[in-house]
């Protein structure tokens, strides 16, 4: 195959699609070298519910929010996060007695 620098000229309608294998769907089933994020299992309780790679850090890195494969892992992360720091406040709260 030419590189695309030296293939002659062709209309839009002669054009051919070529797709790029480095951007391909992932089906669950290439999963690159990562464990699972154990802080996210300890927090989160829809873990087990997750995608797998969003279940994914990368192997080299501590469990954080940034250590994770995809977006999505990310953001479950963060938000386990905030529920972790949340959680205190809310049963120090309900311990309180109502004032007059």
């Amino acid at each position: 195959m030419c590189p695309h620098s030296l293939q002659p000229y062709a209309s839009s309608e002669e054009k051919k699609v070529n797709m790029d294998l480095f951007h391909r769907e992932s089906l669950g089933k290439d999963t690159p070298t990562g464990r699972e994020c154990q802080f996210c299992r300890r927090a989160d309780p829809d873990f087990a519910k997750r995608d797998p790679m969003d279940r994914l850090v990368l192997s080299m890195l501590d469990d954080t929010a940034g250590a994770h494969i995809t977006e999505d892992g990310y953001v479950k992360h963060r938000i386990a996060e905030l529920m972790t720091k949340k959680r205190p406040f809310g049963t120090i709260g309900a311990a309180l007695p109502k004032s007059a």
